[in-house]
């Protein structure tokens, strides 16, 4: 009987466990089910799309960058692939710095490469890949290619690179581009152009790389690619293909800048040649220069501090940013103003005794014993300091200032380079709001008359200068001047002109813009440009200047001889020729070159030869067997330096 109760417990308790059982497996299932249904049903459409994403990959394609070319079609900028070995510094183990020395086993890393890529490690984000060397050789590649296995976090990429062929010529016109800075990626997250940069490394950074950044850069393309769960590509679905950026057709002649820039020499200064009819620039240059190719990839600090901390300040854009007096240069914008504004006569004629006294201050010529009887005419040819005295005494501040500024003096041009400076063309208004004290907000009557010789508060960039007397060449007709003359499709090759017509005009009497323009022939001819162009054979117009750096003390002479090279005063020379129909206008200035007819005319003259003749430095006069131009050199060599009517040197 005990036995019997015992066994129906058992069995009580087993029917008890298996229930139990039974119940956990219900619900265990009613889970599953559950979760099948959220899963499946409620969930089924974001699930599906994710697991989608995680199947395909949307590889962005980067647009080839715009070339570009000269005015002739010379390429200045281009694009070409090389393999490049670069690290991804998320992805290593070890030290970076013994990876790198095994590395420089296989290919050869110079202290330089180290240096850049130590400088881009700093600026940039952990989990990107950065070059460590760049254009490696196919030998190199196979090398690291068959040792690829040891290092973890190393790749080599294929990518395209930018080179300026030319080196530092027209570096400053150019500019270059360089690796996204976390700055640049800033700006570009805030613009409408954000998702056009995916993919991409490298922007325009300075010179018209930057100013034209967009249309260079081109659309990014798209490729979605099939991977496997290993992450490896499996087939391609489908292609958006990327539109390569816009070439950009500059006006320069390379071939013009190359003339000139040679010209120069060691010399620090710069010259703008533009066309007045179109304000095309034909040669922009900016000397010491700097060769643009060391930025592309990244600038190693030590390449970075010889350029940044050079006396010569080689990376300074001197047309567009550079600001100078421009000496007696001015002068024939300030005779133009006595006669449009009727001040002068072109007969009106003064006794230049070499000086000229406002109240106790005596206002120097630089001619001991002046030049005589001066008509306006001469007062350019010989370049009378006192007439300009005279003059701007006459005509004061604020009208000197109200003609000038439509010639573009201390007015920003819009040259399509960023970073313009404005200079300054002084008035009462201005400096009433320069100043905080009193006293120095008045204007002083003894100011006056140092603007009148391109002197005082004037300070103008020689972008300005040249467009000034590109703008007198041309009439009164300002045109824009610009340094891209035409936009190029990069797929259809149509081309845009960028500028199409005249910015205003100037309402000047035609007799006395003629007046003025012969008497700058006269500068060439007789005056202080003759020795530069003699034997020249075309007419040209110019004016030299030459403006202090440093002020002289009362009843004390300047001497050369006695200053140190940076306080020479500098040298300037404006022309145009052929006088009658002027094809190339330009403004030149060679800092502490000293006098401007000695040298900065003949940097005009042989620009000038070059673009009108194409006649290059050092080459034999014309065309081989031509007596005419054997004679005309032998006529400009056997010229003395320039003199007046009494025998005295005129070399302003």
């Amino acid at each position: 009987m005990t036995e019997f109760k015992n066994t129906e417990h058992e069995l009580r308790l087993f029917r008890l466990r298996l229930l139990a059982v039974v119940i956990l497996v219900l619900v265990c299932f009613s889970l599953l089910v559950s979760r099948f249904i959220w899963l499946q049903i409620v969930r089924h459409d974001a699930y599906a799309a994710q697991a989608e994403e995680n199947r395909i990959s949307v590889v962005p394609i980067v647009p080839n960058r715009g070339l570009i070319m000269d005015r002739n079609g010379v390429v200045l900028a281009r694009n070409y692939s090389a393999y490049t070995l670069e690290i991804t510094p998320s992805k290593i183990t070890g030290s970076l710095d013994d990876l790198v020395d095994e590395l420089s086993t296989l290919v050869e890393i110079q202290p330089k490469d180290r240096r850049r890529f130590r400088k881009l490690l700093e600026e940039s984000k952990n989990f990107e890949s950065l070059p460590i060397r760049t254009r490696l050789t196919d030998e190199e590649v196979a090398k690291f290619t068959a040792q690829r296995y040891r290092f973890p976090g190393v790749d080599i990429q294929a990518r395209l690179f930018r080179q300026y062929p030319f080196g530092k010529t027209a570096a400053h016109v150019i500019g270059y581009i360089g690796r996204i800075s976390q700055r640049d990626a800033d700006r570009i997250s805030d613009s409408d152009d954000e998702a056009n940069y995916n993919g991409t490394d490298y922007i325009g950074k300075e010179g018209l790389e930057k100013s034209y950044e967009t249309q260079l850069h081109g659309t990014t393309g798209y490729e979605e690619v099939e991977i496997s769960a290993g992450g490896r590509a499996v087939r391609t679905l489908s292609r958006t293909p990327a539109s390569p950026g816009q070439n950009l057709i500059l006006s320069i002649d390379i071939e013009l800048q190359k003339v000139i820039e040679e010209a120069f020499g060691d010399r620090k200064g710069a010259l703008v040649a533009i066309d007045p009819s179109t304000g095309d620039i034909l040669a922009y240059v900016s000397q010491p220069s700097f060769d643009p190719n060391v930025f592309v990839e990244g600038i190693d600090q030590q390449t970075w501090d010889e350029l940044n901390n050079s006396p010569d300040r080689p990376l300074v854009n001197r047309p567009l940013s550079g600001t100078y007096p421009p000496g007696s240069t001015y002068k024939p914008f300030m005779a133009l103003a006595a006669l449009e504004l009727g001040k002068r006569r072109t007969t009106d004629s003064i006794r230049d005794p070499g000086f000229f006294w406002l109240g106790n201050h005596k206002f120097r010529d630089d001619k001991e014993g002046g030049h005589g009887v001066v008509d306006m005419y001469r007062s350019i040819v010989v370049s009378c300091d006192t007439y300009y005295y005279m003059l701007a005494n006459d005509l004061g501040v604020d009208a000197i200032h109200d003609f000038m500024k439509p010639f573009g003096f201390g007015q920003i041009t819009g040259i399509d380079l960023e970073h313009e400076r404005k200079g300054l063309l002084p008035s009462t208004a201005w400096k009433s709001s320069a100043y905080s004290k009193p006293e120095q907000r008045k204007w002083y009557a003894g100011e006056t008359i140092s603007l009148g010789i391109g002197q005082g508060y004037n300070a103008f960039t020689p972008i300005q200068m040249a467009h000034a007397v590109a703008t007198l060449a041309n009439n009164g007709i300002v045109m824009k001047p610009h340094l891209v003359k035409m936009i190029e499709d990069g797929v259809t090759h149509n081309r845009t002109v960028t500028v199409q017509k005249e910015s205003y005009r100037i309402p000047l009497k035609q007799e006395n813009i003629d007046f003025i323009k012969q008497a700058m022939v006269g500068v060439n001819k007789e005056g202080t440009g003759a020795r530069a162009f003699a034997g020249a054979e075309y007419v040209s117009a110019g004016k030299s200047g030459t403006a202090q750096v440093v002020s002289i003390k009362k009843n004390e002479k300047y001497d050369a001889k006695r200053l140190a090279t940076h306080l020479l005063d500098n040298a300037l020379f404006t022309a145009f020729a052929p006088a009658d129909k002027p094809r190339i206008a330009l403004a030149v200035i060679v800092e502490n070159g000293g006098w401007g007819a000695e040298a900065a005319a003949p940097l005009a003259r042989k620009a000038l030869d070059y673009y009108l003749l194409g006649k290059r430095p050092g080459d034999k006069p014309g065309k081989p067997g031509s007596k005419a131009d054997e004679a005309s050199a032998d006529a400009a060599a056997d010229v003395p330096p320039a003199t007046d009517a009494v025998g005295n040197d005129i070399r302003d």
